[in-house]
This record gives structure tokens, sequence and C-alpha cells, in this order.
């Protein structure tokens, strides 16, 4: 009988009427995220604000110049690191690996700090600056695991001393200077405030380029999970392809953390959820991960905005309470991971 449910739920959000209910709920979250914050006012006063009546200039600006830029980048963000994740745990075949556990978020971050406190003039360089160091940091990893036997865990461990190491690194360079720390402070608990729309021009660009081409390579990408040999039998070339993925979910990864710090968990929790709503197709995945994604960094931006308003809560402290226990369970469940 689960068997038979579980079917018909993959059925489901592998069809498009699936991918239509998740896109609603996408667009209903962004609707609510516009609509509650700290400040409140009544279902015409946001229509008012939103069609830009002058009667309603307190809401129209709230709207469109605070809320607005943070809900797109919240979307944005849970879009860019789902996709991430899906391609890490897929040229990986490890159900653990994602852009925050295995340093590619770390790797960004360092990236970020060094060319903030050198070339502090340089802000427009922060998304290039953040892919080269979340690709560094995949390198690194992939690298390790390649010497070990490619373990699933060795290539976690790796990625947890990798982190460790760049955390310990980061924390040297915020010690010279109080408000390199206090950025960076903001910065490694990830979060949406002050984020502003010309920001997030790049990364979304950065973003769809990376899910389009991620999307017309899953045939191929796929194909890995059968083991290198039967992957180079079947004509794919392996490295390349390995490589090839990597560079896109360090690119997307990359992409959301320049604007959205180390946002975590996403690019975790989200790939399972979509395997278990649409399947192990990673065609059905991209799409169900980036519109879960987008659903719950929008969800979790806004209860931070809300639940002890006027207080805010950074996304990055939601997202933690929500992927801390996933990870647990997923520990628990998978405890024998390593010997399959």
């Amino acid at each position: 009988m689960k068997e038979q449910t579980r079917s018909r739920i993959t059925l489901f959000f592998a069809s498009k009427k699936g991918t239509a209910l998740l896109l609603f709920l996408l667009l209903f979250s962004i609707a609510s995220g516009l609509l509650f914050g700290s400040a409140s006012f009544t279902f015409e006063e946001f229509f008012k604000g939103l069609a830009g009546k002058e009667e309603a200039l307190t809401a129209n600006i709230i709207i469109y110049y605070h809320r607005l830029p943070r809900v797109l980048g919240a979307a944005i963000a849970g879009i860019g690191l789902s996709v991430s994740g899906v391609l890490l745990q897929t040229v990986t075949s490890n159900d653990l690996a994602s852009p925050n556990i295995i340093g590619v978020n770390s790797g960004a971050g360092l990236f970020c700090i060094l060319l903030l406190v050198f070339f502090p003039m340089s802000y427009p360089l922060l998304p290039l600056v953040s892919f080269i160091g979340a690709f560094a940091a995949t390198l690194v990893i992939t690298a390790i695991g390649g010497k070990t036997g490619g373990s699933k865990t060795s290539f976690i461990l790796a990625g947890i001393a990798l982190t460790s190491l760049i955390n310990g690194v980061i924390s040297f360079i915020t010690l010279l200077d109080d408000e390199v720390l206090s950025a960076y402070n903001a910065f490694s608990i990830g979060g949406l405030k002050g984020v502003e729309t010309e920001r997030l021009i790049i990364p979304a660009f950065v973003i769809l380029t990376v899910f389009i081409i991620s999307y017309l390579t899953a045939p191929k990408t796929e194909l890995l999970l059968l083991g290198d040999d039967i992957a180079g039998s079947l004509g794919v070339h392996v490295s390349s392809m390995r490589i090839s993925c990597l560079i896109c979910a360090s690119a997307s990864a990359a992409a959301s953390v320049s604007f959205a710090g180390l946002l975590g968990f996403v690019g975790l929790v989200i790939p399972h959820i979509a395997r278990k709503l649409s399947g192990i197709s990673v065609r059905n995945q991209l799409i169900t991960s980036s519109l879960c994604g987008g659903i719950l960094v929008v969800c979790a931006d806004t209860l931070g905005r809300t639940i002890l308003a006027p207080t805010e809560i950074p996304v990055g402290i939601i997202m933690a309470f929500i992927g801390a226990p996933f990870l647990f369970f997923m520990i628990i469940k998978s405890k024998n991971y390593d010997n399959r």
C-alpha cells in the first residue's frame, strides 16, 4: 500500500500538474512574503500599495523597496543552493553532500572575506570571487576523495576538515579587523537584510544558466550513478562530465552565497525532498528542488521577519533549526551508508 502511494506521489510531482502545484505554492509564498512583516497593513492597503496608489504610499515603499528584494533574494538563493545540492549529491553518489557540509560555502565565504579586506572597492567582483572560492574547495574535496578511494565517509570527513580549516583562516582574518569581524558574523549566519534588487541580477543570471545547462545534460549526469565504468561504456566522458557538474554546482552555490551569506542546509534538505516527491530522474529533481528550495527559503525568511517582530531572526538561523534535525535523522537512518 505504501509503495502504491509513493508511486502515485512520484508520478504526480513528475508531471506538469505537480510542477504547476509547486509553482503556485512558490508564488503564494512570495505573495505572503510581500504581505507579512514587522509592519502590518490591511489587504486593502496591500493591494493599493502593490498597485502604486498615492493613498497607500507607505505600503508601496515597504513592498517594493524593502520586502520585494528580500523575497526575490530568498527565492533565488533557495533555487541556487537546491540546484547545487542536486548536482553534488548526484555526481558524488553521496546523500550527505551539500554546499555547506563539504566546504563549498566556506570556500566562497573565504574568498569573499579576502576581497572585502584587501579590495573593498571591488564589490562588483563578489560573485566571480565567490565562484573561484567555491570551485577551489570543490576540487580539493574531490581530489582527497579520489585519493582515499572515493568512499562516502572519507568524502564527508574531508569536507568537514576543510570547512574547519577555512573557518579557522576566516576567524584569524576577522581578528585583525573589528569591522571585518562584524561584517563576517552577519555573513556567516546567512541573511537577506539589506539586499538590493540590483545585486540579484548577476546571481540570478548565473543560477538560471546553471539550471539550463544542468537540465540539458541531465540524462548524461544520471549515468554517473551507474558507476564510472558503466557510464564510460555508454559513451559518457566521465571525468569531463564530473568536472562540468562540479563547476555548475560551485557556480550556483557561489551565486547564492554572494548575496545571502553562508546559508546552510538548503542544499542538503531539499534534494532529499525532491527525490521523495519526483523520483530519481535528475531533470525532475532539478525542477522539484528549485521550486521547493524557493518555497522553503521564502517561507523561512518571512517567518524570521514576523515571529518576533519587530526583532528579526536571520533566515540562516531558521534554516539551522530546520536543517540540523533533518541531518541527524539522515545520519541515523543511513548509519550504514558507507557500506552500500
